[in-house]
């Protein structure tokens, strides 16, 4: 097919039909023309193809697929092979189900350890993320199926999501939230892109000109295509302006009838709209090669086993409790070895092809016992407890699984409390009035708090491991496997030590990211401040030795040894910082990595390569990446804190004008951001940000949401709120949790214009003026704006059904 040709044929309402969703994850079709349907699915640790009805929250059921690590876990093993080895897994299955675009992998930046999606991203650090991410999409591309990097951007909050405006430093954004977007564009190759729902500096992200043209399309170089999160889309004419070019799900045509008024009366370029079809059919013929099998689930299973491994971390071992002696009396405690935790909730859930547990793994070793110990979902048992208890009395060693149960992390909402379960820390507390030799094996895809953990003499993190990592962590436990994860985020002593604690989530018009980029562990390095495990720490079963170290104008140079009697596999972590330098900065940044197996008493030579991220930052005044000049700090790591070797190093440098003034800026350069002040925060961002609070003596407009009816000025408008906290209690007493995490997820924090976007077609904009009149207390008023407009719309809709007759 000519793409010129065919677009050259078509009508402007073809053109404007290719731009929306046919349904809820298809794009329309042009027989006459051979442009074919794309088959989008959510799937960034695997296939979520609904067989039935289709919804975006994981309420309804999905095709069987592998259920791979969720990308918490999979950013742990630190290593970009594996990865792509997980991604082509994944083409290989989107493949056989005839998916052409696969939504993943997510890659938003943990800014905050509460966010209710964190198990979905790799990473607080941008280059980890982004160089992952690059291999995974290189992975899943080889299958001649499309990628779609998500979300695109500074989206890092699940409360409000849909109408939070994000407010960061040009500096911040370029450096931390849209690096690792940048390495998926230039190094991943990604075909398509998925814009965030989020407002980003006072424009929601999918008609952000800044982002969507001046960086990805021009300074990035992106031709791919740009889709927007489902019914994220609210302007639907300046975001096809901004190059957004598919919006999706399906909306009945109210999208088509706007981009062909708005071409016929001048308001949008006939030609833009062209770039957009242009981009979809490109997509569409370059997916169309896939080949179309079955593909081996025994073989996707053991990759999955296979990254698990990789992904565990191991937190604590005092003593050498571990790996366990399979002669010895052990019992395994917790709900969760026999009902693993190894998925998260949302759009994302898999239903997996097989599952396995500790339970099943450990049934043929003599010796064990197991004991529930708790109810999963935190009501206290006695029972349970005395039973757990008694057991662990009679054992020499006490494995107890802890974690979160699935309603703890799931796409909507944000977690509130870094802390267990308090029935499964009071279970700990007992079992260690009888055993002091206590394993803790941690079940969840996020930071937790350890305030038990001098009561055990072991932590092994397992995250979210997928449906085959039940059988990996039994494998770290009794020593078939040497554990080589390492961490891809930081574990404070505390909450109120993250940086972003006194700002997230925004709970109203916007969130302020006045830690600037001090995320993580490049906050806690600089300030000094002691954490539990920083970032890249992981323990193994061996020891490792580094030395030779050497730098040139092509990167560094030194030398692993293995000096333990076990064969394992470390990560050597570059660092790069500069102590004189004029700006402010983290006293060390990652810039690069490597993973190497070892056996005993091997010396491996590494090499890690600089590359154009190793010296740069954004100068907001030349509005273009630098180079400081000066002397470089280089640093090899087996983790941010842990140093191992350092060299000096000297770059020329760039001409660039001079960005700040330190009197100005001052706690910004002493990393003491905790309570950055508004005055600063205004001088870091060049401008003074709007009001984060409501002004609730306003009338609601499109981008207020549903749960501020309470504010609304009309009858109707409380009325409904009243009547959505009724239904929200009536479902939580009947405890229906499909409904009352509909509520949460979504009703609560739906802005108004969300409504036409989400209603599938039922709903217009005239209509929705209506309803914005009746709750504003104009009743009659809007009742009959709506009920004119619903007329006018079924006009519209069947002259639409009797055109496509």
């Amino acid at each position: 097919m000519d793409i010129t040709d065919a677009i050259s044929k078509m009508t402007i309402e073809e053109k404007a039909s290719l731009t929306t969703g046919k349904d809820f994850w298809q794009t329309r079709n042009i027989d006459r023309l051979g442009v074919p349907s794309l088959f989008l699915s959510d799937g960034p640790h695997g296939l979520r193809k609904q067989a039935a009805k289709a919804d975006r929250i994981g309420l309804n059921a999905s095709v069987p697929a592998t259920c791979f690590p969720t990308a918490s876990a999979v950013a742990n093993t630190w290593n970009p092979d594996i990865v792509r080895q997980m991604g082509e897994a994944l083409g290989k299955e989107a493949a056989s189900m005839n998916v052409q675009v696969l939504l993943g992998p997510g890659i938003n930046i943990k800014r905050n350890p509460l966010c209710g999606r964190n198990f979905e991203y790799y990473s607080e650090d941008p280059y980890l993320a982004g160089k992952l991410a690059a291999s995974c999409i290189q992975g899943i591309q080889s299958r001649n199926v499309s990628a779609c990097v998500k979300h695109f951007a500074a989206n890092n909050q699940e409360e409000r999501r849909m109408v939070i405006d994000t407010i960061v430093d040009e500096r911040t954004l370029r450096e931390i939230y849209l690096t690792a977007f940048e390495i998926a564009v230039k190094e991943g190759r990604t075909r398509s892109i998925m814009a965030s729902y989020n407002m980003l500096n006072g424009t929601h992200a999918a008609e952000n000109h800044h982002l969507l043209v001046d960086i990805l399309r021009k300074e990035w170089g992106f031709n791919g295509v740009v889709v927007s999160d489902w019914g994220g889309d609210c302007n639907r004419i300046p975001s096809i302006q901004c190059g957004l070019d598919l919006e999706m799900p399906v909306n009945a045509g109210i999208s088509d009838v706007e981009i062909v008024n708005a071409v016929r009366s001048g308001n949008l370029d006939e030609a833009v709209l062209d770039a957009s079809v242009r981009r979809i059919i490109e997509l569409g013929r370059n997916t169309a090669a896939a080949e179309h099998f079955d593909f081996d689930k025994k073989a996707h299973h053991r990759l999955a086993r296979k990254i698990a491994a990789e992904a565990v971390v191991l937190l604590k071992n005092e003593n050498n409790i571990l790996p366990l002696k399979e002669s010895a009396r052990t019992v395994f405690i917790g709900d969760f070895v026999k009902n693993p935790r190894y998925q998260g909730a949302g759009s994302s859930m898999v239903n997996a092809t097989k599952i396995d547990t500790a339970y099943d793994m450990i049934s043929d070793i003599p010796g064990v016992t197991y004991a529930k110990g708790y109810e999963r979902h935190g009501k206290r048992n006695m029972n349970l407890f005395r039973e757990a208890c008694i057991c662990a009395g009679k054992a020499d060693t006490v494995v107890l699984y802890m974690g979160l149960d699935e309603m703890s992390e799931v796409e909507g909402l944000d977690r509130r409390t870094l802390a267990l379960p308090e029935n499964q820390t009071e279970l700990l507390a007992e079992i260690a009035k009888v055993n002091k030799n206590i394993v803790v094996v941690l079940a969840c895809g996020c930071v937790v708090e350890m305030p038990w953990i001098d009561s055990v003499r072991a932590v092994v993190h397992g995250y979210l491991h997928g449906q085959a990592g039940a059988g990996a962590v039994v494998d770290i436990l009794y020593g078939r496997e040497n554990p080589s994860g390492k961490l891809a985020e930081t574990y404070p002593l505390q909450y109120s030590d993250i940086p972003s604690s006194s700002n997230f989530p925004g709970k109203e018009v916007s969130v302020e990211y006045r830690e600037g980029l001090y995320v993580g562990y490049r906050y806690f390095t600089t300030a000094g401040k002691k954490v539990l495990f920083p970032f890249g720490y992981g323990l193994s079963y061996t020891t490792f030795k580094y030395g030779n170290i050497s730098v040139s104008k092509n990167g560094v140079v030194f030398t692993i040894t293995n000096t333990g009697s076990r064969a394992g596999a470390e990560t050597a972590q570059l660092y790069v910082g500069k102590a004189d330098s004029l700006l402010f900065r983290p006293v060390r940044e990652l810039k690069g990595f490597s993973k190497v197996f070892l056996e005993p008493g091997e010396t491996k030579e590494i090499q890690i390569e600089f590359d154009d991220k190793t010296f740069r930052y954004f100068n907001t005044v030349s509005d273009k990446w630098e180079i400081e000049p000066g002397v470089y700090r280089i640093e090899i790591g087996a983790s941010c804190t842990d140093i191992r070797l350092t060299a000096g190093y000297t770059v020329a440098g760039t001409e660039a004008p001079q960005l700040y003034e330190r009197g100005e800026l001052q706690s910004y350069y002493t990393a003491d951001v905790l309570h950055v002040g508004d005055a600063e925060f205004e001088k870091l961002l060049g401008y003074k940000p709007v009001e984060p609070r409501w002004d609730c003596t306003k009338k609601l407009e499109y981008n207020d949401t549903l749960s501020q009816l309470f504010y609304a000025k009309g009858t109707m408008g409380r009325f409904g709120f009243h009547g959505m906290q009724f239904a929200y209690k009536f479902f939580k007493l009947i405890r229906n949790t499909m409904m009352v995490n509909t509520f949460d997820m979504s009703l609560f924090h739906m802005p108004f214009w969300g409504i036409v976007r989400m209603s599938g077609g039922v709903i217009d904009f005239p209509m929705l003026d209506g309803i914005m009149e009746m709750v504003n207390g104009k009743f009659f008023r809007g009742l009959g704006i709506f009920i004119k407009a619903k007329k006018a719309k079924s006009k519209r809709d069947k002259q639409r059904e009797a055109a496509h007759e």
